[in-house]
């Protein structure tokens, strides 16, 4: 074994002590960071909101029952732009009056496919 080779692996040995020290002050001290509990998004939140409705709502009822449910403060603006951009690309929400939403069904026993 040459001296580079040796040198490496005191380099790997010393590195791994010193995680397991490291690890054995923090311990003992509060973390340095806090930990963050990830929150539901505004548009899971409304989706379980129109899809509980079983109907569709308006914006306003949409952030009502968020608010009742689950205690989330939807963001007026934001939630009807993010429900937009669904609408047109044909995905999850259909718009069936102004401002107003439902979930749309794409189960297969509601959407049968031709036979």
């Amino acid at each position: 074994m040459d001296i580079k080779e040796w040198a490496k692996i005191q380099e790997s040995l010393l590195k791994s002590q010193l995680k397991i020290i490291r690890e054995v002050i923090r311990q003992d001290s509060p973390p340095r960071f806090k930990s963050q509990t990830k929150g539901r998004s505004q548009m899971s939140t409304a989706y379980d909101v129109l899809h509980a409705a079983e109907k569709p709502l308006h914006i306003s009822e949409i952030i009502s029952r968020a608010r009742e449910d689950f205690s989330v403060e939807l963001d007026r603006d934001s939630i009807v732009s993010a429900l937009t951009k669904k609408v047109k690309a044909g995905r999850t929400f259909k718009r069936v009056a102004p401002n107003t939403f439902t979930v749309v069904d794409s189960s297969p026993e509601k959407n049968p496919l031709p036979t």
